[in-house]
């Protein structure tokens, strides 16, 4: 097996531990020749480079990247992954912080619509709903 798929296969398996089988499944089935490149990119890349890297745990990881797609306003992400603590063991708490850390630096308004999000996914992740 070359670097780049040992590379692959690691960040497979690692964006499956992060967002459930289910979210990985459907992200294959519905891959085309169009974005398959993409797909692959972002599987060997973020997820393997990245995402399986020792240095932090993935409720760091997990942390870091809510408040880094909460600070640039990208909100169909944020809800991803704040689906996906549920997987990383990023509690609410934690994403709290984060938020008090997003207003801080990347300003009030991106914090605010933020927190509004998280609350609705944590309240549906709490009563069970779209599991």
């Amino acid at each position: 097996m070359n670097e780049k798929t040992k590379r692959f296969e690691e960040g497979l398996a690692t964006r499956r531990s992060v967002l459930g089988d289910a979210w990985v499944d459907k992200a294959q089935q519905n891959k085309t020749e169009f974005d398959a490149p993409f797909q692959e990119l972002i599987t060997e890349a973020a997820w393997g480079h990245v995402w399986s890297r020792p240095n932090w745990s993935k409720r760091e990881r997990s942390i870091v990247t809510v408040a880094i797609l909460a600070a640039l306003g990208r909100y169909e992400e944020l809800v991803l992954h704040v689906r996906a603590t549920a997987n990383t063991g990023a509690s609410a708490e934690d994403l709290r912080e984060a938020m008090l850390h997003v207003a801080i630096y990347a300003g009030v308004p991106a914090a605010n619509h933020a927190i509004k999000i998280i609350k609705e996914i944590l309240a549906e992740m709490e009563s069970g709903e779209n599991e």
